[in-house]
């Protein structure tokens, strides 16, 4: 799926010795920036990072755009995290994840189906 968007996206890493998080946004036209892909190493993952790479994007962008959205699937894993960070459901769109990949994607035990949209303005 990253390659789908990477060359039309620009992609921030945050690095403390090593990496630590990285994330890819792209432009979706009429003053939405959307946050394609936001990954944490495993190793430093609940220690703020995620957060941090959230807040350096709200910064960077205010002013050039007027929404960051995002899409992730309905799991216990991401979904209270984008909540905690002041992001609110939007949309979904049904089937992403079964129509999209050609594997079940499984996070917590639930198999992911659907794409939850999440916004928050700039």
């Amino acid at each position: 799926m990253i390659d789908r968007y990477l060359d039309r996206g620009t992609m921030y890493a945050i690095f403390d010795d090593d990496l630590r998080a990285v994330c890819v946004v792209t432009d979706e036209g009429e003053g939405v920036l959307e946050l394609k892909n936001l990954a944490v190493s495993p190793a430093h993952q609940k220690k703020g990072y995620g957060r941090a790479m959230l807040e350096f994007l709200q910064k960077e962008y205010r002013g050039k755009f007027h929404t960051l959205q995002l899409g992730t699937g309905d799991s216990p894993l991401t979904v209270p995290f984008y909540e905690k960070c002041g992001f609110i459901r939007s949309h979904v769109v049904k089937n992403f994840f079964t129509d999209n990949y050609d594997h079940p994607i499984i996070e917590c035990g639930i198999l992911l189906q659907d794409m939850v949209y999440f916004k928050k303005e700039l």
